[in-house]
């Protein structure tokens, strides 16, 4: 799903090789961005807004399936995140998913992933491209009350003693091409079964799946599985406050 491209501009950050760094202002959009230059900018592109006060950052992928499968990939960029996270957080915390999109850090919203595609693509055609994009609170934001930011979670409050922001994304980078080399040698399963494993529970004893087209199917011992469509979860982005254009609080 990634290709090499030559990079076009100084690398601010320590990323491995096929990637090619677009750095934005604090008040741009990594997700947006990542969007529109997509299909000239190939695979690999890394759209980094430079802020102190969230990791934001956008991949853009080239999947060979078709869209309906192709969507996995979103699985893989969530797995390389909480992967990411849990190497530079403190010890004993633990990284959470909730159906699909949002990443919760010892228990509380620190941010989630966004999926992207060409809005013109069938679903049974393969898309020129996808993005992922990721939003965690790194601190406190200074236009939010001290009230109302207590209710949030974000990775300096939690043990953090900085927020090493280009380490973090490096140790993205890594994580997604280990990812997709996995699934490229060994198929999906080690994928979903990884994002299944921080994927929190309703019931202790439920069988959980996912399904060609990135559906969550959960089912007890008999009967058919409860499905739970990807493409509808992720079009709620229900960790995302655009009021703030940040992770929720509370």
């Amino acid at each position: 799903m990634m290709v090499s491209r030559t990079a076009q501009m100084e690398q601010l950050l320590d990323l491995p090789p096929g990637y090619t760094l677009v750095s934005l202002r604090e008040y741009g959009d990594a997700f947006a961005h990542g969007c529109s230059i997509a299909a000239e900018a190939g695979a690999g592109t890394l759209v980094w807004v430079r802020r102190y006060d969230l990791v934001e950052f956008a991949v853009v992928l080239e999947p060979d399936e078709p869209l309906a499968s192709a969507r996995r990939a979103f699985f893989a960029g969530m797995n390389a995140i909480g992967d990411a996270i849990a190497v530079h957080c403190p010890p004993e915390r633990e990284v959470q998913f909730t159906w699909p999109d949002t990443i919760l850090f010892d228990g509380g919203v620190l941010g989630g992933g966004q999926l992207g595609w060409p809005k013109d693509c069938r679903e049974d055609e393969v898309p020129a491209w996808l993005v992922f994009g990721v939003i965690l609170r790194a601190a406190d934001m200074a236009h939010v009350g001290e009230v109302e930011a207590a209710s949030g979670v974000a990775l300096l409050n939690e043990g953090f003693e900085m927020v090493d922001t280009e380490a973090m994304i490096g140790s993205f980078a890594r994580h997604l091409m280990t990812a997709f080399d996995q699934w490229n040698e060994r198929g999906f399963d080690p994928v979903a079964r990884d994002y299944l494993a921080r994927l929190s529970r309703e019931n202790a004893g439920e069988r959980r799946g996912i399904d060609v087209n990135g559906d969550l199917l959960v089912g007890a011992a008999k009967g058919p599985p409860e499905r739970n469509s990807l493409l509808d979860g992720l079009a709620k982005v229900s960790w995302y406050d655009p009021e703030y254009r940040a992770p929720k609080l509370g």
